[in-house]
């Protein structure tokens, strides 16, 4: 393909100096050689595509680079000039057999330093093109290269970020909820007993997912559920839940563990401290090509009469993740409801790719 690709280069470049050449002989001779004109531009092109893996590999040994641009300079004054009388030699040979041996000229040798006056300056141009094409496409193929390698540097970086953010996130959630078990075993042992259960089948679901920094809302939604379960025995009638989920969200990506945390945070600031118990809401949906995530509850929300408020670690390690993944296109924002309750809410695109995944042999 790419020798296609420069054949064909040179065949335009005959082609175009093939049109030159008739409009000066129709403007000054007033009769045109077409044929003869287009096999010498052709005969000429196509000797310096013979030529140009030679001029290719000379582009290679010397670059126009820092350190080796005098070197380079001196290799190239030699070489051009070399190559240009090869072609121009070879010119003159394949002319000769195709028109016959030079009726213009008495000798080989005559014919040659006829051709030598009239094309050395032009052959010396086209080397130099070669060059300066070959070198300006492999200035860019680096450059791209180092492009590519900082952009997988910083990917690496992101990756290794999510993965301290998680692996906060996990011990997190584990400790809170082994203190719920905790709290309940002084009131319910059987209720503590069952609890453990849902507790064994939850992080079996969770932390068998941790090679992922997404999964699927709908599996994210399961994890919620049996963390909820969880919370449902220990609370009671205390604690209830409403979902509002929009079908078409279910199979976008969300981060692993979104919500459960979330969730967390709404239940012991919220609800626990309240003897009536409380309401959570739950919502997903898909809108203008963005997944919007909403956890609210009913509790008092939150003092911020001084606009400032110290996150934990569910709220802030929530946020530092959005702002790995998305950058820019991901939202997150935590606030009170007019009507009263605090309400998290995220935005970001929706994509069924995901965009993070640690292969399983790092």
């Amino acid at each position: 393909m790419k020798w296609a690709i420069i054949f064909l280069c040179w065949t335009g470049f005959a082609l175009f100096f093939t049109t030159q050449s008739y409009i000066v002989q129709a403007r000054y001779n007033g009769k045109v050689n077409w044929k003869g004109t287009l096999v010498d531009w052709l005969l000429g092109s196509y000797l310096w595509f013979i030529l140009t893996p030679l001029v290719l590999r000379m582009s290679k040994l010397f670059p126009l680079q820092r350190g080796k641009l005098l070197r380079s300079i001196g290799a190239h004054s030699f070489a051009a000039p070399f190559f240009n009388i090869i072609n121009i030699a070879i010119f003159v040979v394949a002319r000769g057999a195709i028109y016959g041996p030079f009726p213009d000229t008495r000798s080989f040798f005559e014919s040659l330093r006829s051709h030598v006056i009239i094309e050395f300056h032009g052959g010396l141009l086209v080397y130099s093109a070669v060059i300066g094409v070959s070198q300006a496409i492999d200035y860019y193929r680096k450059y791209r290269e180092r492009e590519l390698q900082a952009s997988n540097l910083e990917t690496r970086l992101v990756e290794a970020q999510l993965d301290a953010l998680r692996m906060q996130l996990h011990p997190h959630f584990l400790f809170n909820t082994l203190n719920s078990v905790s709290v309940l075993m002084r009131r319910d042992v059987d209720a503590a007993d069952r609890m453990l259960l849902q507790l064994s089948s939850l992080l079996r679901g969770a932390l068998a997912r941790n090679a992922a920094h997404e999964i699927k809302l709908g599996q994210e939604l399961e994890i919620l559920e049996r963390y909820l379960e969880i919370e449902q025995i220990r609370f009671q009638d205390r604690l209830t839940v409403r979902t509002h989920i929009d079908p078409s969200a279910l199979d976008a990506l969300v981060p692993q563990l979104f919500f459960q945390p979330l969730v967390e945070n709404a239940i012991r600031h919220g609800i626990a401290d309240s003897e009536a118990g409380g309401e959570i809401d739950i919502r997903a949906e898909r809108q203008n090509g963005m997944v919007r995530l909403q956890v609210r509850d009913n509790g008092p929300g939150l003092n911020i009469s001084d606009g400032n408020f110290i996150e934990g670690v569910g709220l802030s390690n929530t946020r530092s993740r959005l702002e790995y993944l998305y950058g820019s296109d991901g939202s997150f924002e935590v606030y009170n409801a007019e009507e009263g309750g605090l309400v998290v809410a995220a935005a970001f695109p929706f994509h069924t790719e995901t965009i993070f995944e640690v292969e399983a042999k790092r």
